[in-house]
């Protein structure tokens, strides 16, 4: 017997730490942020540039969240699972995930790819509809060689890590200027909503797009539909704007 089909979303969001602007201009979004993030309605949202702490911000802003980012920003009934990437002078960030499904078990590995850049990919097993879905949040570094090298050690992890009948989502900002990494990410069995037709999903800069930075890859998954929320308040969270995927989970 055929089982139906389960639609499985997927969020990636880049946060940009929960503040925008520059100097005395800084404002603090993240409690914007929090009410955003629960209006996509995503089974699992994958976040990078969060905050753990961070000293500064704390002393700059009065209303700065008593709690890590990660759990602040976990709507009502969602776990929220964080590791960090970057160790700073006031503090440190990384990526989360946050899903309203059962977590299984979590992993991390460092893919830095040299001491300017630290980078990690935040490893997720969840429990959907009694099937185990593997996430993977990533971040890859701004230099075109060392994406190429990330995603490299993206395929290794997933061979390690991933049983070749389970089904995997990779989603986050792959700094990925004109999805040069998308044939790489096809070798490996995952793909993108980019066959579907539908309007161009640009996520960055979020005032006015002009390219796709932040995509979101699935295996044993069946792409249904993507989306870009649009509009002034989007515009103001972040530099950039959050990717909605929709996939058949058969």
């Amino acid at each position: 017997m055929n089982l139906p089909a389960y639609n499985l979303r997927v969020a990636t969001y880049n946060i940009h730490k929960g503040v925008q602007g520059i100097g005395l201009a800084r404002r603090l979004e993240i409690h914007n942020l929090g009410h955003a993030i629960e209006q996509l309605d995503a089974d699992i949202v994958c976040l990078q540039e969060v905050r753990k702490m961070n000293r500064q911000a704390e002393a700059r802003f009065e209303r700065w969240p008593e709690l890590p980012q990660a759990d602040f920003l976990a709507p009502e009934g969602y776990t929220a699972v964080y590791e960090t990437n970057a160790i700073t002078r006031h503090g440190e960030h990384g990526n989360a995930l946050l899903t309203r499904w059962p977590v299984i078990r979590t992993g991390h590995q460092d893919i830095s790819d040299h001491r300017f850049e630290q980078r990690g990919l935040l490893h997720v097993v969840i429990e959907v509809e009694g099937r185990p879905v593997h996430a993977i949040v990533v971040h890859l570094g701004l230099i075109k060689g060392s994406r190429v090298r990330q995603v490299a050690r993206l395929r290794e992890f997933i061979e390690r890590e991933v049983p070749a009948g389970e089904a995997v989502v990779v989603a986050g900002d792959f700094n990925d200027w004109g999805a040069r990494m998308r044939y790489a990410m096809n070798a490996m069995g995952l793909r993108d909503t980019s066959d579907l037709r539908g309007p161009r999903t640009l996520t960055y800069p979020s005032r006015l797009p002009v390219a796709q930075l932040d995509f979101v890859y699935g295996r044993q998954l069946e792409p249904v539909a993507c989306s870009v929320p649009r509009g002034p308040i989007w515009a103001r969270m972040s530099d950039h704007l959050p990717l909605v995927a929709d996939f058949a989970l058969a």
